[in-house]
C-alpha cells in the first residue's frame, strides 16, 4: 500500500512538471532576435513585404526580427539553411509555395520541405504582374505574344529562376499562347526588375510592390495581373482570367514557415503577434502604401493547403512540360 502511495505521488510530480514545462518554454521566449531567412534577392517582392512586417512585429514580440537575405539555387541555398537551423523558434523562413511545393515537384533536393518545416503564418498573397518598358512597341499582353510567336526565341522574358514565382506564371502563359521565348533568370524578382527597367529583356512577371511605383512613374506598362479581380491601384490593367488565362494554383502565397520540431508553445507565440499586426494602424498604412493585400491564414489552416500544392503542380508542370 504504501509502494503505491509512493508510485502515485511521483506520477503527480511528474504531471506537475509536464505542465510546467510549456509555459515555461512560452515564457522565455522571445528572449534574443529572431533571424528570418528569406531564400531570395534584394528589392523582391518578399524583401520589401518583410521590411513592413518586421518594423513592427517587435512591439508585439518584444524582440526583433532580423532578415537574412539568402538567394541562390532559385531559393534553395536559403531553404536549405532554414531545415538545418535548430527546432528553437528563433530562425524561421519567409518563402513562397512555388519554392516551398512546386520545386520538390520537378527537381530532386537535399531535403523535404514538407517533412521538414511546418507552417507559422501566411502573410497575404501575390498576384503574379506581367510588366515590361513603356517604350516597347506593343501595348497589350496579346499584342506582346503576336511578336513573340513572329520572331521565335526573340522575346526576352526576365524570370525569377526556374520554377519561381514569376517563371511559372510566365511558362503557363507563353505556353498556351505558343509562343517560344528566351528565358533569362535572375536571383530574384529584384533583379528581374532590374533587368526589366534596363531594358535588358522585354517582360518580367512581378509583384505591386515591386512594379506599381514603376508604372505610376510612367517607365513601365503593365499588361495583366493575375488575379480575380483588377487591382484597385491599376483599375486599367485587365486581369488574366478576362483574357482566358486561369491563376488558381499562380498566385503567391508569402509565407513563415519553421523548422518541424519547434516548440508548439513558440509558434502559438509567433502567430498570436502575427495576428495583432492585422490591428495596427502603422502595419496597415505601410501595407497599403505597398499596394499589397492583407489576406492572412493562420499556420494550421495553410498547413492544409499545402497538403493540396503539390498534386496541383504536379498536373501544372505535366501541362507545360508536356
Amino acid at each position: 500500500m504504501k509502494t503505491k502511495h509512493i508510485v502515485q505521488s511521483i506520477l503527480v510530480v511528474l504531471l506537475v512538471g509536464f505542465l510546467c514545462i510549456g509555459p515555461a518554454i512560452a515564457a522565455d521566449y522571445p528572449e534574443k532576435p529572431i533571424t528570418l531567412i528569406i531564400p531570395l534577392g534584394a528589392g523582391g517582392s518578399h524583401d520589401l513585404n518583410a521590411r513592413v512586417f518586421t518594423s513592427v512585429i517587435p512591439t508585439y514580440l518584444g524582440q526583433p526580427m532580423v532578415i537574412k537575405l539568402m538567394p541562390g539555387a532559385g531559393g534553395q541555398t536559403g531553404t536549405a539553411a532554414a531545415v538545418r537551423a535548430k527546432a528553437d523558434g528563433y530562425t524561421l523562413i519567409f518563402t513562397h509555395n512555388f519554392i516551398d511545393q512546386l520545386q520538390p515537384v520537378v527537381e530532386q533536393l537535399p531535403y523535404d520541405t514538407t517533412k521538414e518545416l511546418t507552417s507559422v503564418w501566411r502573410l497575404n498573397y501575390g498576384p503574379p504582374c506581367f510588366y515590361g518598358l513603356a517604350d516597347r512597341p506593343y501595348k497589350t499582353l496579346q499584342e506582346m505574344l503576336d511578336y513573340g510567336k513572329k520572331n521565335p526565341g526573340k522575346l526576352r522574358f526576365g524570370t525569377t529562376g526556374k520554377w519561381g514565382a514569376g517563371f511559372t506564371p510566365g511558362a503557363v502563359v507563353l505556353t498556351r499562347a505558343g509562343v517560344e521565348a528566351a528565358f533569362i533568370p535572375y536571383q530574384g524578382g529584384g533583379p528581374a526588375l532590374q533587368a526589366t527597367l534596363a531594358g535588358d529583356v522585354d517582360f518580367t512577371v512581378g509583384f505591386p510592390a515591386q512594379g506599381l511605383p514603376h508604372l505610376k512613374t510612367g517607365k513601365l506598362r503593365f499588361y495583366a495581373v493575375g488575379a480575380e479581380k483588377r487591382l484597385e491601384e491599376a483599375p486599367d490593367v485587365p486581369t488574366l482570367p478576362e483574357l482566358g488565362y486561369p491563376v488558381g494554383s499562380l498566385l503567391m502565397s508569402r509565407i513563415i514557415l519553421a523548422p518541424r520540431g519547434t516548440p508548439p508553445e513558440r509558434i502559438n507565440i509567433l502567430r498570436e503577434a502575427f495576428k495583432k499586426l492585422y490591428q495596427d494602424k502603422t502595419f496597415l498604412s505601410l501595407m497599403k502604401n505597398l499596394g499589397e493585400n492583407i489576406e492572412f491564414m493562420d499556420g494550421p489552416d495553410y498547413e492544409k493547403v499545402r497538403a493540396e500544392q503539390k498534386e496541383e503542380y504536379t498536373s501544372l508542370v505535366k501541362k507545360i512540360t508536356g
